[in-house]
């Protein structure tokens, strides 16, 4: 037997398997058992929310012999006649390649022919909004005072464009849009059914990626299962699959803009670009990151607004303790704008790499939102700075000897907030070890050897000594840091068979506001020029 996809073979059969159009559900079940049921309905809404499905399920329980409860039997002979599409009483007529006058009029004419078994003869015209004016016109009186054996079932994603006309002859319904709740636990049941494991995480991905809709949420659960049939669903693999990222990601950029790091931004862009990432949906899934960071920022209770998980939640609660609602409203605008040119670009990432350097750079635009950022940021400046004038007067800071450029630099090292545990900078031992020597000489050549994923880390790290004489790398970001502590013993061993001693390295990264060469020593500029450790062949003697 040929394989059926998910949003086939988990169709509802009835309308207590309708899944999140509650209102809709009662209304329609208690006008069939009440025997109101009415001559035309308009079902409205998104993609995927059941309106055709909801459709059909009315159609049969209208003619069904044995009803329960408002609902099909589903084992009567007209309930499984029209199930499999053999019912003559069910007309299904697609309004995208039927939509001329000549199309309604065979409507019209059939109508006068009752139905051969059954109570109704029903008509559900998929995507009526693709309808000619003329075919509209032949539709009004028929759809009007239709036959008393007659009903008529609109559906349409565009309800905007089907006329007032016609909208006031039938009763219209609204469909929702599915929660991500309601889809999750659609997609647990089925996966349950199917036998298949799959991590929760993943599961709440493609609810969430389904935007609302049942069928593209089964759609690409199909498409997951099939790229993995013999593994269970991972998070990873559903990343992978859907051209995604993860939320960590998202968070690193968004610490790069914050903080006007072009450089940082670039290479998690990089990074995403060389994992096979789509652009198109990083723009989306980004712009979604944003609208929820805003959430988050402006709502009083976030958990009640937003449909994520806990851990993401603490996620976007950390990133709106660094932004305020101007900012995020000027990120806004511009990936929105970037989410409807990349759609049909030829270079994409040019054109996202434009949009990450405008968020840094606030000064590349004239509008009020940027100048508003320019103000900020100076805002930020000279608050920095009235901490240190407050620090001067007081006492508590002395300013190093060597004029302008040391009262410089000492404000930068205060930071914006009085910290009495701000790291001072270490001083120079008398020697370096030499095994360190030869891995800072040499360090951006191995960094270049390595495997590309280590490529963004390597270029954030800076070079320095720790305390116990180990070569320490300082990151600017703290994610960067972690990402290369899971990975040490890789590192360490890589640097120790290029250096050919035995290499042990420790990290540290950089509190917000501080720079590298005010509290750490810069051995990459203590040290100059490469060791050669090596003696020389013969022949070049």
């Amino acid at each position: 037997m040929a394989y059926m996809a998910l949003y086939r073979k988990y169709r509802p059969a009835s309308f207590a398997e309708v899944r999140g159009q509650d209102a809709v559900i009662t209304a329609l079940r208690n006008q069939v058992k009440l025997g109101r049921v009415g001559h035309a309905y308009l079902f409205c809404g998104t993609r995927g929310t059941g309106k055709t499905t909801v459709a059909k399920i009315l159609a049969r329980a209208v003619n069904c012999e044995n009803p329960q409860d408002g609902s099909p039997c589903g084992k009567c002979g007209t309930c499984e006649a029209i199930a499999d599409g053999s019912s003559l009483n069910v007309i299904e007529i697609d309004a995208a390649s039927n939509n001329g006058v000549d199309n309604i009029r065979e409507i019209r004419e059939e109508v006068a022919y009752a139905p051969t078994d059954g109570k109704y003869k029903v008509y559900i015209i998929d995507e009526v909004h693709m309808l000619s004016p003329g075919a509209y016109n032949a539709l009004l009186k028929t759809l009007e005072e239709p036959p008393s054996y007659v009903i008529f079932i609109l559906a349409t994603t565009e309800v905007n464009k089907i006329p007032l006309t016609i909208q006031s002859r039938c009763q219209r319904y609204d469909f929702r849009r599915i929660s991500a709740d309601t889809i999750a636990d659609c997609i647990s049941g089925i996966l349950k059914n199917e036998r298949i494991e799959a991590e929760e995480k993943a599961v709440r991905y493609i609810a969430g990626a389904a935007d609302g809709s049942m069928r593209d949420a089964l759609s690409l659960l199909d498409q997951c299962i099939a790229y993995y049939p013999d593994e269970p669903l991972s998070y990873d693999h559903v990343l992978e699959i859907l051209g995604a990222v993860d939320i960590t990601v998202f968070s690193r950029l968004f610490e790069g803009i914050v903080k006007s790091d072009t450089e940082a931004c670039l290479s998690v862009l990089d990074e995403a670009v060389n994992e096979g990432r789509e652009l198109t949906q990083f723009t989306v899934d980004f712009t979604w990151f944003l609208r929820n960071l805003m959430m988050t920022l402006g709502a009083e209770h976030p958990e009640e607004v937003l449909e994520v998980t806990a851990e993401n939640l603490e996620i976007f609660k950390k990133e709106a303790k660094i932004t305020d609602m101007e900012q995020l409203f000027r990120l806004i605008r511009i990936f929105s704008d970037l989410g409807n040119q990349i759609r049909f670009a030829g270079q994409k990432r040019i054109l996202m790499e434009v949009a990450l350097i405008k968020m840094c750079r606030p000064q590349m635009e004239a509008d009020t939102e940027s100048l508003a950022e320019r103000i900020r940021i100076l805002e930020n400046k000279a608050e920095r700075l009235q901490v240190l004038e407050d620090k001067l007067e007081s006492g508590e800071f002395q300013p190093a000897s060597g004029g302008p450029a040391a009262y410089a630099a000492a404000g930068s090292a205060s930071g914006p907030e009085k910290d009495p545990g701000r790291r001072a900078k270490p001083v120079l031992p008398a020697a370096v070890p030499d095994d360190v020597r030869t891995v800072v000489g040499h360090f951006r050549s191995y960094a270049a050897e390595m495997d590309p994923l280590y490529h963004p880390y390597m270029k954030d790290a800076k070079l320095s000594l720790s305390k116990d004489g180990n070569l320490l790398m300082v990151f600017s970001s703290v994610l960067n840091r972690e990402a290369m502590e899971r990975r040490k013993e890789q590192l360490e061993s890589f640097i120790s068979s290029k250096a050919g001693k035995t290499i042990h390295i420790e990290f540290a990264d950089l509190k917000e506001n501080e720079d590298f060469d005010n509290i750490f020593v810069n051995l990459e500029k203590v040290i100059k020029m490469p060791v050669i450790v090596e003696d020389e062949p013969d022949e070049q003697k």
